[in-house]
């Protein structure tokens, strides 16, 4: 039985109840009063925020970016809003509602939606891709769920485009242009079977999405991810919005050009569509990814989460994708990269503590700001508790000096 399969049966309960009183997709309204965990209102410990403090100078340094953003909410301690260091080298100071690109976070609200469509009993996860959108070859034993999961063995296609994105910047891309890309590559195994990360896949799946509600993609997000949360700054726009400016260093006699990078903030997010193309601030992120983490909207279902597979053949068992999100330990979140933004969300499942970073320049593997992340959990994880309030005792499977050590294996600017 196909993994979508095993799911399929767990949601079609929900779906039959959502069913029966009419959802449509102006009640996702409804779900404006979402209970997310209480949080301390104070600021973290001053020891605390020392430590990751220090940890995003070290990532800031390593990377090449002259700024940064940063949000950490422990709910038994306090919280850390910050921007850090310049928008540019030597320009303006950035600050904490500055708005950039979401990147591979996008690709959860993607799942968001299918599983919304779903709910209402628009489409089902084991539905063809090829019964929403025709012409693509290859493909007919793919289902959404399997897009979803990232298991369609579909490649990516932005490795394919990435000198064409940066020679033209604010180019206007049409998704199916980009789809041809992406689909001119091999699948990879039997679908349904395994992780293969891709880009292609998501977009593909936001394709089917439209087709099957009526709705373009920035509306379905809309009305099914920033409403329902009252994310006021998060939207999928075929313009940048950006007000953090997203560079790149590129190399100088054989050195990466590390005081000198390349702004590209104007790059359109129609390049990434419904893989990478949302723009938000810190505030509206930490809060959506929370919600997902702790499953607070109506559509919200375990089953996403309850077949993952392994993200590599040899990684640790703690670490593992499943329903467009990667979960790490009690995590779950996204990571990735798009050009000028690093980006990275996690939440705790269980306490709901979060951590959303994003770097300004995108030179290192979007690993980098994924293993930032995780440091920055693990220091959240040992906050101490606040007046009246209880630490929990679970952990997680890394120490913060563990991944501070591979974010300075990976750097490619010197280390203060």
């Amino acid at each position: 039985m196909r993994r979508s399969q095993r799911m399929r049966r767990l949601v079609a309960l929900v779906g039959a109840a959502a069913v029966l009183v009419g959802v449509s997709a102006c009640a996702a309204e409804a779900d404006l009063k979402v209970e997310l965990p209480a949080q301390v209102e104070a600021a973290l410990p001053g020891d605390t925020q020392a430590q990751l403090q220090s940890a995003m100078d070290r990532a800031m340094a390593a990377s090449g970016s002259s700024g940064a953003i940063v949000g950490v909410w422990v709910p038994w301690s306090g919280s850390w809003v910050s921007g850090l260091g310049a928008s540019t080298p030597g320009g303006d100071a950035v600050t904490a509602d500055m708005i950039f690109k979401a990147g591979s976070a996008t690709r959860a609200m993607t799942c968001d939606v299918l599983y919304a469509l779903v709910q209402e009993g628009t489409v089902d996860l084991d539905d063809a891709v090829t019964d929403w959108v025709r012409g693509v070859p290859n493909s007919a034993d793919i289902t959404l769920g399997d897009l979803c999961d990232s298991t369609a063995g579909l490649g990516s296609y932005t490795d394919q485009l990435n000198g064409r994105l940066l020679a033209n910047p604010a180019r206007t891309w049409e998704p199916r242009e980009l789809l041809a890309y992406g689909m001119a590559q091999d699948i990879d195994g039997e679908p349904g079977s395994a992780f293969r990360d891709s880009s292609t896949g998501y977009l593909l799946l936001g394709l089917a999405l439209e087709n099957a509600s009526g709705m373009p993609a920035a509306e379905l997000y809309s009305d099914y991810v920033a409403r329902p949360l009252g994310l006021d700054q998060t939207r999928l726009t075929p313009t940048s919005t950006s007000t953090l400016h997203g560079l790149i260093s590129g190399d100088v006699d054989g050195a990466v050009a590390c005081a000198a990078p390349t702004d590209v903030t104007g790059l359109s997010p129609s390049a990434g569509f419904t893989a990478s193309g949302v723009e938000t601030d810190i505030d509206d992120l930490g809060r959506y990814i929370q919600a997902l983490a702790v499953g607070a909207r109506s559509y919200d279902d375990p089953a996403r989460f309850e077949n993952p597979l392994p993200v590599t053949a040899d990684g640790p068992a703690w670490y593992t994708a499943d329903g467009g999100t990667y979960q790490a330990g009690t995590l779950i979140g996204q990571y990735g990269s798009v050009p000028g933004y690093l980006t990275a969300a996690f939440a705790d499942r269980n306490t709901g503590m979060t951590v959303v970073v994003v770097l300004n320049n995108s030179r290192v593997t979007p690993e980098f700001v994924r293993v930032l992340a995780w440091e920055l959990a693990a220091i959240a994880s040992k906050a101490p508790a606040a007046a009246g309030q209880t630490a929990p005792d679970a952990g997680l499977p890394w120490t913060a000096e563990d991944m501070a050590a591979q974010v300075a294996a990976a750097a490619v600017c010197p280390l203060p």
